[in-house]
C-alpha cells in the first residue's frame, strides 16, 4: 500500500471496506473479551464473575492509558503524514510506542506492590477477594503487552495496514477463546484460566507489532527516535477524552457494582457484568469505524482538503444512523438470548440481567454518534471538546445517573442510568457538531 493511501476520492464504499477491518478487529477483541466471562459463569461460578468486573477498573485504567497515547499520537503521526513530513512521523511513532511500554511497566510493578489495597479499595467482599486476587494477579504480569497491542491495533491502520491489524486480532481473539477452554474447561484452572487466555491474547499482537515495525520499511517504522516532551505531552492532551472516557468507565463500573451489590447483592453484580460485557461487545461496530476513520479525517484536516472531509463527515453519519437503528433492535427483542450465554434460564442472575437489558437497549439509539463525535474531534487535533464530551458522556451524566436514578426507581433505575446518560448527550453532541461546522467545513 502507498505512502498516499489516504489521499484519494472517498466513497461510500471505500470508506467502510477501508474501516471494515478495524470493525472487525474491535468485533473480535469485544468476542475475546467476553469469552472470559462466558467461561467463568459457566464452568467456574458466577462469584468469580463478579470478581472479574470487581478487577474490571483496573484494566480500563490500563486500556485507557493505551488507547490514550494511540488515539492522540495517531492524530499527530496522520497529520505530520499528511504534511509530508515522514520522518518526523517515524520518530514520533517510536517514541510513542516506548512511552506505551514504560508506561506498562510501572503499572505492572506498582500493581504487584499493592495489589490486597487495590483490590479492596474496589470494593470486593471477602466472598469476592480471593477470585479478585487470583485474576489480578496474573493480568497485571501481561499489562504492557496489554498496552501495546492497543497501541498497534490504532497505528496499523494509520500505517496503511488494517487488515495486518484485523489479522492480528482475529488470531488473539481465537487463541484467548481455545485457550480460555484449554486452562478453564480442561486444566480447571479456574479464574486463574481465564486471566491467562487473556494475557496470551494481548501478546500475539503485541509480539507481530513489534516485529512488523522493526522490519518494515514503508510509511511507518521503528528508527531512531528524539525524546521530544511535546509529543508525549500533546498525545496526552489529545487523546485525553479516550483516557476520560477509561478513567469514567472504571469509575461507574465501580459505582455500579456498590450500587448493585446494595440493592441486589452479588447475583446483581453478576447480572451487572453481563450487561456492561455485552454493552463492550455491541458497541464495537461503533468504535471500529471511529477508530477506522480517524487517520483519514486526520490526513483530510491535516492537508486542508475539506472537500473529502465533508464527504468522509456526511458518510459516517448515515453509517452511524443505519448502525444504532440495527443494534438497538438486536438488542432490544435479542437482549435474553445474550444474557443466556452466561447464565441459566431458571437462575436468579439470569432474572436479573434479562430484565434490565429491556431498559438498557435504549441507549444504543444514541451511543453510536457520541461515540463518533468524541473520536472525531480528536482526530481533528480537537483533544479539548473531546475530552469534554467524553468526561460528560461516560462520567458527569452516568455516575450522576447511577447516584440519583436508583434512589427514585429502585434497582429499575441501575438499567436507567445508561440511557439516561447517552440521550442527554446525543442533543449535546448535535449542538457541538453544528457549532464546529463552519471550523472545520465538514
Amino acid at each position: 500500500m502507498n505512502e498516499n493511501i489516504f489521499d484519494q476520492k472517498w466513497s461510500c464504499i471505500s470508506l467502510l471496506r477501508f474501516a471494515a477491518p478495524t470493525i472487525i478487529m474491535m468485533l473480535f477483541m469485544g468476542l475475546y473479551t467476553i469469552a472470559d466471562t462466558i467461561f467463568v459463569a459457566q464452568f467456574v461460578h458466577t462469584d468469580a464473575l463478579s470478581a472479574i468486573n470487581m478487577v474490571c477498573p483496573v484494566v480500563n485504567v490500563t486500556v485507557g492509558l493505551g488507547t490514550m497515547i494511540a488515539a492522540g499520537g495517531n492524530a499527530i503521526v496522520s497529520r505530520e503524514m499528511g504534511a509530508g513530513k515522514n520522518r518526523e512521523a517515524k520518530e514520533d511513532f517510536t517514541l510513542l510506542i516506548i512511552t506505551g511500554g514504560v508506561i506498562g511497566f510501572v503499572i505492572l510493578i506498582c500493581g504487584m506492590i499493592w495489589i490486597d489495597n487495590i483490590i479492596y479499595m474496589l470494593g470486593a467482599s471477602n466472598l469476592l477477594f480471593p477470585y479478585c486476587k487470583d485474576y489480578l494477579l496474573i493480568l497485571l504480569l501481561f499489562i504492557p503487552a496489554n498496552i501495546l497491542q492497543v497501541l498497534f491495533s490504532n497505528l496499523f491502520v494509520t500505517a496503511g495496514k488494517p487488515g495486518l491489524g484485523f489479522g492480528l486480532s482475529l488470531l488473539a481473539g481465537i487463541a484467548n477463546i481455545v485457550l480460555d477452554y484449554v486452562f478453564i474447561a480442561l486444566c480447571h484452572l479456574g479464574i486463574r484460566g481465564a486471566a491467562l487466555g487473556t494475557g496470551f491474547g494481548y501478546l500475539i499482537p503485541t509480539i507481530a507489532g513489534l516485529i512488523y515495525f522493526t522490519k518494515n520499511k514503508g510509511t511507518l517504522s521503528f528508527i531512531k527516535p528524539r525524546l521530544k516532551w511535546k509529543v508525549i505531552k500533546e498525545s496526552c492532551i489529545n487523546g485525553s477524552s479516550e483516557m476520560v472516557s477509561q478513567l469514567a468507565a472504571a469509575v461507574t463500573t465501580f459505582l455500579f457494582n456498590v450500587t448493585g451489590m446494595d440493592l441486589l447483592g452479588e447475583n446483581g453484580v453478576a447480572a451487572i457484568t453481563i450487561i456492561i460485557y455485552s454493552q463492550f461487545l455491541l458497541n464495537t461496530l461503533y468504535i471500529g469505524y471511529a477508530m477506522g476513520i480517524a487517520p483519514v479525517i486526520g490526513f483530510s484536516s491535516g492537508n486542508k482538503n475539506s472537500i473529502q472531509l465533508k464527504t468522509v463527515f456526511q458518510i459516517s453519519i448515515q453509517f452511524i444512523a443505519a448502525a444504532s437503528g440495527f443494534i438497538f433492535i438486536i438488542s432490544r427483542f435479542g437482549g435474553a438470548n445474550i444474557v443466556r450465554l452466561f447464565a441459566d434460564n431458571a437462575s436468579e442472575v439470569y432474572q436479573i440481567a434479562a430484565k434490565g437489558f429491556s431498559v438498557f437497549s435504549y441507549n444504543f439509539l444514541f451511543c453510536g454518534l457520541n461515540i463518533f463525535t468524541s473520536s472525531m474531534f480528536t482526530a481533528l487535533s480537537n483533544g479539548k471538546v473531546s475530552a469534554i464530551l467524553s468526561f460528560l458522556r461516560t462520567f458527569g451524566l452516568l455516575a450522576g445517573g447511577i447516584l440519583l436514578l436508583p434512589k427514585i426507581c429502585g434497582a429499575t433505575g441501575i438499567w436507567l442510568a445508561v440511557p439516561f446518560a447517552e440521550g442527554i448527550m446525543f442533543l449535546v453532541s448535535i449542538v457541538c457538531l453544528l457549532c464546529y461546522k463552519e471550523k472545520y467545513s465538514y
